[in-house]
């Protein structure tokens, strides 16, 4: 004799005999199962997952009455909000008022908080109230997203800069939507030089009220200036910063882990990071 094992089984043993694994051993019933385990883990090694195209959230925080629920993540409640894969995975969020905008690779979305939208007939949106912390995603008009460059965003009052490298873009985020500013006088340029770029850094200086975008690569390493006062691109600027920012009305770059301010009237014009720089062409 030999032992000739199957994939696959039709009874239990229990030492003393065999009991079918159907109800009562009558054909077609219900088959004897180890039913739900009241607590459990998974069979799969633990992994990390990617989650690109959706959001999650935790409980929340209120400190008046001492509650903070930030470190829960309830499966059993609804504390996630996924978007439209189509728009790319999500690079940036901003909380603008009382709505969130996510910046994606191909798409720039509203995220209503704390409400809802109910659509009428005609296509309008009225806003209700709602115990959902996250609402409907709404997207801008227009195919424009923030690309993979999160670096190129930069926000003033009601305003948001930020780049599409892809379409060869600089974008505006205003009450109007979305406005492609490189189209004034600096298409062409910008269609040629985002792509040569490997970071595109935004900033906007408070003092000016201007814009600057710095492009960054291996080719190229240029700081254009839009200014919202002539709706126009309006120099090239002669330092390419890592990073910079505004703080209490000043505008400060950083290069090589140091803080340098702008406009410092005792020092010498075109002089940035102690060096003495001819205008860019």
């Amino acid at each position: 004799q030999s032992w000739n094992p199957v994939d696959y089984y039709n009874c239990f043993s229990f030492n003393n005999g065999v009991e079918s694994n159907r109800v009562r051993d009558t054909y077609n019933l219900a088959y004897i199962a180890n039913g739900v385990k009241a607590s459990t883990t998974l069979d799969e090694h633990p992994y990390e997952e990617n989650l690109k195209y959706g959001l999650i959230y935790s409980g929340i925080y209120n400190g008046s009455i001492g509650m903070n629920n930030l470190n829960q993540f309830i499966a059993a409640e609804k504390i996630t909000k996924n978007i439209n894969p189509t728009y790319g995975s999500i690079q940036k969020l901003f909380s603008r008022s009382t709505d969130l905008v996510a910046f994606c690779e191909d798409k720039t979305i509203k995220i209503i908080a704390n409400k809802d939208a109910l659509f009428n007939a005609d296509g309008n949106p009225q806003l209700i109230s709602s115990s959902n912390v996250l609402g409907q995603a709404v997207p801008f008009s227009g195919d424009y997203g923030i690309s993979k460059n999160p670096e190129s965003f930069a926000s003033e009052a009601y305003r948001i800069y930020f780049t599409d490298k892809v379409r060869g873009t600089v974008m505006r985020l205003s009450m109007d939507g979305l406005t492609p500013i490189s189209n004034h006088g600096m298409k062409d340029w910008f269609r040629d030089h985002l792509k040569l770029g490997d970071k595109l850094i935004g900033s906007y200086d408070d003092k000016k009220d201007e814009y600057n975008i710095t492009i960054k690569g291996d080719t190229i390493a240029k700081t254009v200036t839009f200014k919202e006062d002539v709706k126009g691109w309006v120099s090239f600027k002669s330092f390419t910063p890592e990073n910079a920012i505004s703080c209490a009305n000043e505008y400060y770059t950083f290069l090589d882990g140091r803080a340098w301010k702008h406009h410092d009237e005792t020092k010498p014009r075109n002089t940035f990071y102690d060096h003495a720089l001819a205008p860019s062409t």
